[in-house]
């Protein structure tokens, strides 16, 4: 089977009330494919190169990061750290959640190598609590006292390349740093690249799911991240594979499935991987033991999830202009809208002026509310865009 990545036909070792995982790291043997991308990306990061992850958002790169350190030829032999950077602003909130992320992580190795770490941040000397009952350090340190990110920042990095056992680290969301106030000219990213690119005991896996700002950054000549990683671009995942998958579950558990319904709701949700699971996660649940999940279950589970989301989908909207709506709703309405500039989209859906549209467009994007590849935009979240056919 394809989904299961040491090819075993549901041989679990830990049978878990619903096979489709939505929250925490998903077991190996409940993993759906990503075969391939998770040997390319074990080979880059086990043979010393550094690779970036681009792909949009629910499409699953997160939870495909930490499937691949789970993996023994990695998680036996490295340390591994898997930092989100999504709402850190700053420098100072960056170095913070950097070394808190790894704090945690050695909690696992004693007491040795955690004052090792907390030696090596002398920036940040005398600020780290005691556990009354262990004795242990703990990360107590509020973000204000980080005064010099840019000195704890180092330490960081130079403890990681002094210690015995090599490091896998993961900066999701990488494209974060692009934002930082501190930025302006590419000063982080200069910072980041003037430390990573001398460090021999650690690689670096970049994931992003804005592609043009992780484009720029590794793949224009002046950036200081130029050509520094190898290029992985996530996409969805085989529908055919997808819909064995499921039914293969279903099956497993005593329910079925027929894999044209799982097929049909994969191209509705335009293959977003995490809502995918989740709708089947919600049919699963609505289907008892014994029978069969038809369409009409898994239609009423997708509008039930739709109704869910529709309070912060209202909200969003009331936050927005009556021309930012106009062009939200334009664009949802076609889908994938390309030449939305021209007369004919304008005029079809009833915007004042191009003029108009590119500012209404411009905000758009700015609030990740729509995307835009190869000239064609579209509604960030399907499930936003399902919505938004539905109500005008």
């Amino acid at each position: 089977m394809y989904y299961i990545n040491n090819f075993e036909h549901l041989l679990m070792s830990t049978k878990l009330a619903n096979p489709f995982v939505i929250t925490g790291r998903i077991p190996a043997e409940y993993f759906c494919d990503r075969v391939e991308e998770t040997k390319r990306i074990v080979r880059v990061v086990t043979n010393e190169g550094n690779i970036v992850l681009m792909s949009p958002r629910r499409m699953g790169k997160s939870r495909l990061v930490q499937h691949c350190l789970s993996f023994p030829a990695i998680s036996e032999h490295y340390n591994t750290f898997y930092i989100d950077l999504l709402h850190t602003s700053s420098l100072r909130e960056f170095t913070y959640i950097f070394g808190k992320t790894v704090f945690k992580s050695l909690t696992n190795f004693g007491q040795k190598v955690m004052l090792s770490f907390v030696q090596a941040l002398q920036s940040l000397s005398g600020t780290f609590g005691l556990d009354a009952s262990t004795g242990l350090p703990t990360f107590t340190i509020e973000i204000s006292r980080i005064v010099s990110p840019e000195f704890t920042l180092g330490e960081i990095f130079s403890w990681l390349e002094s210690v015995d056992i090599p490091s896998i680290i993961c900066f999701d969301e990488f494209q974060q740093i692009s934002n930082y106030p501190e930025n302006k000219n590419g000063e982080v990213e200069a910072l980041l690249r003037s430390h990573i690119q001398h460090m021999r005991n650690a690689r670096f896996i970049y994931s992003g799911s804005e592609r043009h700002l992780l484009m720029e950054m590794f793949f224009t000549k002046a950036k200081p991240f130029y050509n520094s990683a190898d290029q992985l671009n996530l996409k969805s995942i085989n529908i055919d594979v997808y819909a064995d998958f499921a039914s293969s579950m279903f099956r497993a558990y005593g329910k079925d499935i027929d894999e044209e319904v799982v097929r049909k709701y994969f191209n509705k949700l335009d293959g977003t991987t995490y809502y995918i699971q989740k709708l089947m996660h919600e049919s699963f649940i609505d289907c008892a033991s014994g029978e069969k999940c038809n369409e009409s279950v898994v239609e009423a589970a997708l509008q039930s999830i739709i109704e869910e989301k529709s309070d912060n989908f209202d909200y969003m909207l009331g936050t927005l202009t009556e021309r930012q709506k106009d062009a939200l709703f334009a664009i949802a309405k076609e889908g994938q809208a390309d030449h939305i500039m021209s007369v004919a989209f304008i005029k079809k859906h009833g915007i004042a002026s191009p003029s108009v549209m590119q500012t209404a467009v411009n905000k758009l994007l700015q609030m990740d509310l729509i995307t835009v590849e190869n000239g064609v935009y579209s509604v960030s979240d399907i499930l936003l865009r399902i919505y938004l056919q539905s109500i005008r």
